[in-house]
């Protein structure tokens, strides 16, 4: 199989369920969020020593929900591909926090902002929060479109989804670092 068609030279692309759109369209910007949040997360999974098994699991659990909502976005609502696509539900959600809820009893309490930087699993940690936030954001628009009050049931979910996991890249930045035995630096404003 060619990976290369030719058929993204004119500026557009086909989306998951096969309608084709300009590559800035607002489902490719959201989708581009998800693909490059997903990339990271398989960087910092790369990085943690095999002793983070259990979170390295995680992170692989949670390429697989990106990969859901990737599908979900470039997926238009009038396609019978859509029905198909699994949902994100609230126990992805609890997932995430059990997981928070756990790394974040073997670290200090934090009393203050602190600077995204220490081991480089860290760094790619924090990098990853903040391509989540903008993936969040564009996820919030794409609601918006939808209409007030309109947003599909897992479209919420998938919005609290990516709120819940960008609280999880923070707490994980942090957990990497004291794994690491890097101390933290604490912002002096």
């Amino acid at each position: 199989m060619k990976i290369y068609s030719g058929g993204g030279d004119q500026s557009k692309t086909s989306l998951f369920s096969g309608e084709r759109v300009p590559k800035n369209h607002p489902c490719v910007e959201a989708c581009g969020d998800v693909d490059e949040l997903n990339s990271v997360i398989g960087g910092i999974a790369s990085l943690l020593p095999s002793t983070c098994q259990p979170i390295i699991s995680e992170l692989y659990q949670i390429q697989s929900n990106l990969m859901t909502i990737g599908a979900y976005i470039a997926t238009s609502r009038n396609s019978s591909a859509f029905d198909k696509i699994p949902l994100i539900s609230d126990t992805a959600v609890k997932n995430l926090e059990a997981a928070i809820d756990t790394m974040q009893a073997d670290l200090p309490n934090l009393n203050g902002f602190i600077i995204p930087n220490g081991h480089i699993s860290a760094v790619m940690a924090n990098i990853a929060r903040t391509v989540c936030r903008r993936a969040e954001r564009h996820m919030v628009g794409l609601s918006l479109q939808v209409g007030v009050g309109e947003a599909p049931k897992h479209l919420r979910y998938q919005l609290i989804y990516l709120n819940r996991l960008s609280d999880y890249l923070f707490v994980l930045a942090r957990y990497c670092n004291h794994v690491a035995g890097v101390t933290e630096t604490l912002w002096n404003a």
